[in-house]
């Protein structure tokens, strides 16, 4: 999931540099959603391996 956040980063990046404001406008909305979800999932990951018992 990060992949696709870093992927829509580079295409609102690109976008913005060649002039299309929109494009890179719902290029960017997306990466930045794509990324706090990739970041929410990885905390809950974290917390769940320490709640699990060593083996």
């Amino acid at each position: 999931m990060l992949r696709w956040a870093v992927i829509f980063l580079v295409i609102a990046i690109i976008a913005a540099v060649l002039g299309f404001g929109g494009i890179a406008g719902a290029a960017t909305e997306i990466a930045k959603i794509l990324f706090f979800i990739f970041v929410a999932l990885f905390v809950l990951a974290l917390i769940f391996g320490k709640l699990r018992p060593p083996k």
